[in-house]
């Protein structure tokens, strides 16, 4: 199968803010379930060892006209949930059985509680994680908080939601994680041959397919893309950070990389890339789950740092490991996770010297020629003077 076919599925697939790919899953049988989420993370493998499909709800995009949404919040905040609220009022999310709303800003707790009163029939939780990782306290927590989701899980299921149900699902992630590592490896090996923004678009498949069908998907992509011809450009190279919410349009991802960048990693659709490496499929599931949160999950403005000092760490550590040239910060106006975040990153590129630039957007910005114009200047710069 080609690139271009595989593409073009997840074009699809991302166009349609009717979920109609998850609407016929569902319809096939009676007895089946669907439980969305909003961004960066939360436990797939618990709703999919339920039989039912998580579905990643990340808001309307550039496509969608809000109206009603804007009714419900004020226009001081991010644009993600007046248009999740336009979703759910103009009927586009009534496939959804329950929605998880995780621990990643004051916005989203806010949401989950509108989506109580809106949608009294729909399971709703608002998915909390620990702020301390040690594995009596933190951890025991999160024991606690999944146990609790698994038993709300199994009450929109029907039934049990056992300890195998649980590791065929988290095997079934690991195959995913893996792909997906190996998806960006590849395009840090070869980003002319995956583009950012098809690279993109098949995460984005990954949150409307059954598991199953998005790791097949990823393996014909994977082995259409090696074997395709594509010119290679002088491009600099780049990792993109501040985008672990509200989602860019895939227009921005285009803009940067017309404009001389290969974005070679980024915090898109953290959900997908939340772990860093498999799960183990001996033990307690449950434990190996919060385990994995604990100690091998990666740093992100939506998740509590303990230490401080760290703070860019990790960054720095992607842009060397990526032989990245260059840091743009990219976040969504008013998401206070990530700018309270940037100056520090920002401080820490300053000592390492990684240059970088910063903008903002909206899921729903159509003016991309500033951004190109902005991104093309710092990749010149960076061919011209930089030593990084």
């Amino acid at each position: 199968m080609s690139t271009t076919k595989i593409i073009n599925r997840c074009q699809a697939l991302f166009d349609d803010l009717d979920f109609t790919a998850v609407g016929d899953w569902k319809a096939a049988d009676s007895t089946r379930k669907v439980i969305g989420f909003m961004p960066v993370y939360v436990p797939r493998e618990i709703i999919h060892a339920g039989g039912m499909l998580p579905v990643g709800i990340l808001g309307g995009g550039d496509q969608l006209e809000v109206i009603h949404g804007d009714a419900y919040y004020q226009s001081y905040i991010c644009r993600i949930p007046r248009s999740t609220i336009e979703l759910g009022v103009t009927g586009r999310l009534d496939f959804v059985d329950g929605l998880l709303f995780p621990s990643i800003c004051d916005v989203i707790r806010n949401l989950s509680g509108m989506w109580k009163l809106m949608f009294p029939d729909v399971y709703v939780r608002y998915f909390d994680v620990p702020q301390n990782y040690d594995d009596e306290i933190g951890g025991n927590y999160y024991v606690n908080e999944l146990q609790e989701l698994r038993s709300g899980l199994e009450n929109v299921a029907g039934r049990a939601i056992t300890d195998d149900d649980i590791r065929r699902s988290v095997a079934v992630y690991n195959e995913n994680r893996r792909l997906i590592r190996d998806l960006y490896a590849f395009r840090v090996r070869s980003p002319w041959k995956a583009p950012s923004s098809e690279v993109y678009l098949l995460l984005r498949a990954g949150m409307v397919l059954p598991v199953e069908e998005h790791n097949q998907m990823l393996v014909d992509y994977l082995a259409a893309a090696e074997s395709q011809d594509r010119a290679m450009r002088d491009n600099c190279r780049i990792v993109l950070q501040g985008s672990f919410c509200e989602q860019p349009p895939l227009n921005l991802i285009k803009s940067i990389e017309l404009a001389g960048c290969y974005i070679v990693d980024d915090d898109f659709m953290l959900v997908n890339r939340w772990l860093f490496d498999d799960i183990p499929l001996d033990g307690d599931p449950i434990a190996n789950l919060a385990a994995a949160f604990l100690h091998g999950s990666r740093e992100t403005a939506a998740k509590y740092q303990p230490d401080g000092a760290l703070k860019g760490k990790y960054l720095v550590e992607s842009v060397r490991d990526n032989a990245a040239e260059g840091v743009i910060f990219a976040a969504p106006s008013f998401c206070d996770p990530a700018l309270l975040d940037r100056p520090m990153l920002a401080k820490a590129m300053t000592k390492h010297n990684i240059p970088y630039i910063s903008f903002k957007y909206a899921e729903n910005s159509g003016q991309m020629q500033p951004i190109r114009e902005q991104a093309g200047t710092f990749a010149d710069s960076i061919k011209l003077w930089s030593d990084a």
